[in-house]
């Protein structure tokens, strides 16, 4: 067919079947065989590989493919920070004030201390890895900088920039304790709030009372409100059976804001736990 046609290879690289690849992934895309024959790669063909190693594969392959494999914990978080600060809205360096530095400032005030924290202090019922924990953080962030991108039928005041930058902080520390402070169990829950608490600088204004879990903040108001408040009271609908009605809690609260938010800046979502906590009927 005139379509694009792809050839998937997953599973691990074989030493001698990949050094015979090396002709075909040339520009030229030419299978050279033992028996002299040469077969054309038609333009439309395209290989792809997802390999479990590299640990036979010469820098030959690895050119011609042209691939960099490391492991995610010798890259370390940098590289991640970096790269996703170039793609925040161009508004908050185009005014007056330039958030990015400041923003950046909040990932090494916070960010290696509390993944540290983290790994030595807190049980993860769900395993993850540093670097995911990390672009969580991020995703959570770019659904609040999202109304910030400019466009034809979105224009961004230099006083809306100001006006963030009032609770860039606050965002930040709330992205962190949903992303890093959230995969843990309940007593990791309680050491993290203790933790997080010890190094947030006072000005950011978290009540006292319960966990730093308990709340949200409120980019109207510019003040932390606890989660149940974000719902007006709660009224049984007459209308519906006993097995269909839906108390809201402040788990479920919380976690259908979560998952409302990312979903609505699509950014994708994994929701893990136990049997019977209402995960389906949240999502």
């Amino acid at each position: 067919s005139p379509d694009k046609n792809w050839i998937m290879f997953d599973g691990p690289v074989d030493a001698s079947w990949i050094e015979n690849m090396n002709t075909v992934l040339d520009d030229n895309k030419k299978l050279c065989l033992n028996s002299g024959q040469i077969i054309t790669l038609t333009p439309r063909m395209t290989m792809m590989f997802e390999v479990e190693d590299l640990a036979v594969a010469s820098p030959a392959t690895v050119s011609r493919c042209g691939m960099v494999y490391m492991e995610p914990g010798a890259i370390g978080n940098e590289p991640l920070i970096k790269s996703w600060i170039k793609t925040c809205p161009e508004t908050f360096s185009h005014h007056r004030k330039n958030l990015l530095p400041t923003l950046e400032s909040y990932f090494t005030k916070y960010l290696d201390e509390m993944l540290k924290f983290m790994r030595k202090n807190c049980v993860e019922p769900v395993v993850t890895v540093n670097n995911n924990l990390v672009q969580s953080l991020m995703r959570i962030l770019d659904c609040y900088f999202s109304p910030y991108i400019e466009s034809e039928t979105n224009k961004v005041t230099a006083e809306m920039v100001e006006d963030l930058e009032q609770s860039i902080e606050h965002l930040f520390i709330f992205a962190l304790v949903w992303s890093v402070g959230v995969t843990t169990n309940l007593e990791g829950r309680e050491k993290f709030d203790k933790k997080i608490r010890s190094v947030m600088n006072p000005r950011i204004g978290m009540p006292s009372e319960g966990y730093v879990y308990d709340y949200m903040w409120d980019l109207n108001k510019k003040e932390w409100i606890i989660w149940t408040l974000t719902r007006g009271e709660y009224s049984v609908d007459s209308k519906l059976s006993y097995s269909e009605i839906v108390v809201p809690t402040f788990d479920s609260i919380r976690m259908q804001y979560l998952t409302r938010i990312l979903l609505m800046n699509r950014k994708h979502v994994l929701n893990p736990g136990p049997t019977g906590t209402g995960k389906t009927v949240n999502i």
